[in-house]
């Protein structure tokens, strides 16, 4: 019997698409096939819980683990490669009634991020701050963490999710003018490895007037110490 997984598979590689860690392939899975997968996932899980050596048959905190472990993957953890980018309700940057302006300054807006780390699936928390430059498009505030955590849930490296962000915010709301700075902690050194449990890591991703502006950068950079002082 064909495996769900193999069946999404077959479609992505006669698309010639890529699913990395760290890629949505959620336009590959029809309707009802998560279900699948988590079916799948279970019976797999529970080997892995075998091979461990937990018996997962009389332990009452291991009973129904395997399950548990497929549908937070695929639901909660991993959800971002699995689920369609989240809507993004647009407006047009229209002029208002009075001065016959539109809103041409900054936007920061800071979303907390649960990731996962691809070399380890170890968790990585933290926050980003979003910057900017109002175009042709506004979105509504919550879709920039919408936004945020759909490309967060995934596994990925922070580098790359600090790319990812900016790519789909430009998209979103066709401003050219976008940054992106993450600082987040990561399992992958906090619980093995080199056990740093103070370990912070920060990554910027700057394009437009952020990247080529020193005045534009540094007002972003300001707005992320103001946010980081109201948040203490």
């Amino acid at each position: 019997m064909t495996k769900t997984s193999d069946e999404i598979r077959k479609r992505i590689n006669a698309a010639g698409a890529r699913y990395w860690a760290g890629d949505n392939i959620s336009q590959y899975i029809n309707e009802g096939e998560k279900d699948k997968l988590i079916d799948e996932l279970t019976l797999k899980f529970g080997d892995v819980l075998d091979s461990l050596l937990i018996d997962r048959h009389t332990d009452p905190n291991s009973i129904d683990t395997g399950r548990r472990l497929a549908k937070m993957y695929v639901h909660e953890l991993m959800s971002g490669r699995y689920n369609p980018a989240p809507p993004a309700t647009a407006f047009p940057n229209e002029p208002d009634n009075i001065t016959n302006e539109r809103y041409e300054g900054m936007l920061v807006v800071r979303s907390e991020l649960t990731s996962v780390c691809s070399h380890h699936h170890q968790p990585v928390k933290g926050v980003a701050y979003i910057g900017i430059i109002a175009a042709d498009t506004l979105i509504g505030l919550s879709k920039y963490t919408r936004i945020a955590q759909w490309c967060a849930r995934r596994g990925t490296l922070q580098e790359e999710l600090a790319m990812d962000i900016n790519r789909e915010i430009r998209n979103a709301t066709g401003s050219g003018d976008v940054g992106v700075y993450i600082q987040a902690t990561h399992g992958c050194c906090e619980n093995r490895g080199i056990m740093a449990h103070s370990s912070l890591t920060q990554t910027t991703v700057l394009k437009g007037s952020f990247f080529n502006n020193p005045h534009v950068k540094q007002e972003f950079m300001d707005n992320i110490k103001l946010q980081q002082e109201f948040s203490c």
